[in-house]
């Protein structure tokens, strides 16, 4: 459509380790590499050669064979829901609260996390 934002420009920003989009309403975005599924291991090598979509909804990454689209980024989806689910997993098991905290000390007090016992079929 011809009233939606599209992407200008993205560069990447080794300093930072990040990507700055140039929307054509003016907005920039800037995405830390590590937020995005594929990129997230990727070598800044791999990810300064980019090619924005003649629609200009698309960014792709040829020397990684990767493909980001516009919509979803602006929805907050940069990965596979499986994906994303475990960067977010990863982020809730970090955070610290008055209630994780009793609750890690009244588990410790039963003698904490059960011992991983091998399975036989």
């Amino acid at each position: 459509m011809p009233n939606e934002p599209h992407i200008r420009l993205c560069k990447y920003h080794g300093r930072t380790s990040s990507l700055h989009i140039e929307l054509s309403n003016g907005l920039t975005l800037i995405v830390p590499t590590y937020l995005i599924e594929g990129l997230s291991a990727a070598a800044p090598e791999q990810i300064k050669l980019i090619e924005v979509s003649p629609s200009g909804q698309g960014i792709y990454f040829p020397k990684l064979d990767i493909d980001l689209y516009l919509p979803s980024m602006l929805a907050g989806f940069l990965g596979s829901r499986k994906w994303m689910a475990k960067l977010l997993g990863q982020s809730g098991g970090l955070s610290k609260s008055h209630a994780k905290s009793l609750a890690s000390r009244a588990n410790g007090k039963l003698g904490g996390r059960p011992k991983l016992t091998k399975k036989t079929a």
